[in-house]
């Protein structure tokens, strides 16, 4: 989030949004790239200490919910804050990529500069929005800690083509779900909730699917390319989370064959 890639413009946006939230494989999109340590000023040290306690907050909700209701111990994801440039265990980065998870090393990546691009260029402004941006790639951490990924990693190299890209779409989605999840719990346990909070987020969500920006990038749609589920579905499945407040009701995967 330190930004676009040179040029900047609508097309990177595309660029960016486009292999946004990537946390179900990583690796098959990053590439190329060294480090660039994030560069300090009083809007990115605001906006990194909203992500920590952002993060933070996903941490207790989510441990809890481990806990009472999967029979399991959460373990934290790693935060990265990075801008330009950054290795991962999945590779290295670079910020026209948005933020990411990477499951090998359990970490959330995030470029601060992401959330400006949210607002001024996506068209999603808020705190929340940014919020959903943390919860969604939490939402992939939990998806490795239950053993997903691996499940719809080796499924997505056994099928290929559109069938792996379905695959992708119930993977983006379900991590939309979880993000709800969060928003309910948050709300539950410390009321953070604002008048019109969960329209923030769900003009993320609504920002970021796939026929709005295909639409926008190649001016048609490709339903059988969508990777992260149009922004239809992504609301609809965070809308289902945030008003169902278990994880049991995200499942995006019913019947695939695992």
């Amino acid at each position: 989030m330190g930004g676009l890639a040179a040029g900047g413009g609508l097309g990177a946006v595309i660029l960016t949004i486009v292999v946004l939230l990537m946390g179900g494989d990583p690796s098959e999109v990053i590439q190329g790239g060294g480090v660039a340590p994030p560069q300090s000023s009083a809007a990115e040290d605001s906006l990194a200490e909203f992500t920590s306690v952002v993060l933070a907050d996903t941490e207790e909700a989510w441990r809890e919910i481990f806990q009472r209701e999967l029979n399991g111990t959460y373990r934290e994801p790693t935060l990265v804050l990075f801008s330009g440039a950054v290795n991962s265990a999945c590779g290295s980065a670079q910020s026209a990529m948005g933020p990411f998870y990477c499951p090998l090393d359990q970490s959330v990546y995030i470029d601060l500069g992401f959330y400006r691009d949210l607002r001024t260029q996506l068209g999603a402004p808020g705190d929340f929005a940014q919020a959903y941006v943390i919860a969604h790639e939490v939402g992939h951490h939990v998806q490795t800690l239950l053993g997903l990924s691996e499940q719809v990693h080796a499924r997505r190299q056994a099928v290929g083509g559109v069938e792996a890209n379905e695959l992708s779409v119930r993977q983006e989605l379900q991590a939309d779900c979880y993000a709800g999840v969060w928003a309910n719990r948050a709300q539950q346990m410390w009321q953070i909730l604002e008048p019109g909070d969960v329209e923030e987020a769900l003009g993320a969500a609504s920002a970021v699917g796939d026929d709005r920006l295909q639409k926008a990038a190649q001016g048609q749609i490709v339903p059988e390319s969508f990777t992260h589920g149009s922004s239809e579905q992504r609301m609809q499945w965070f809308n289902q989370g945030f008003r169902a407040g278990t994880p049991t009701a995200c499942n995006t995967f019913e019947g695939v064959p695992f």
